[in-house]
């Protein structure tokens, strides 16, 4: 069992948070820099603690490079994700 959807990360933010919608995809802002690789791990981090799930079930599963990606997460049921996801977006 596994979630996919799309994101648009928002680096050098103040707060780490989902603010939004872009169309189809979670708008997600970051504190972390698009450096090195630390805003990738601020995002898997992010949606591990969000999903409660191990950081190792939350993979990019395309857009490494981009600020669109498309997050995948383990154990976590669609109708749970969009919850989760949903609630984040409104909060």
């Amino acid at each position: 069992m596994a979630v996919t959807f799309a994101i648009k990360v928002h680096p050098r933010a103040k707060k780490n948070a989902i603010t939004g919608r872009i169309g189809e995809a979670y708008k997600l802002s970051l504190t972390a820099p698009a450096l090195e690789g630390r805003a990738n791990q601020a995002c898997i981090e992010f949606f591990a603690e969000l999903f409660k799930v191990p950081r190792s079930g939350v993979t990019i599963a395309s857009g490494e490079r981009s600020r669109n990606k498309v997050i995948r997460v383990d154990g976590v049921t669609e109708q749970q994700a969009k919850q989760s996801l949903d609630k984040g977006a409104t909060a």
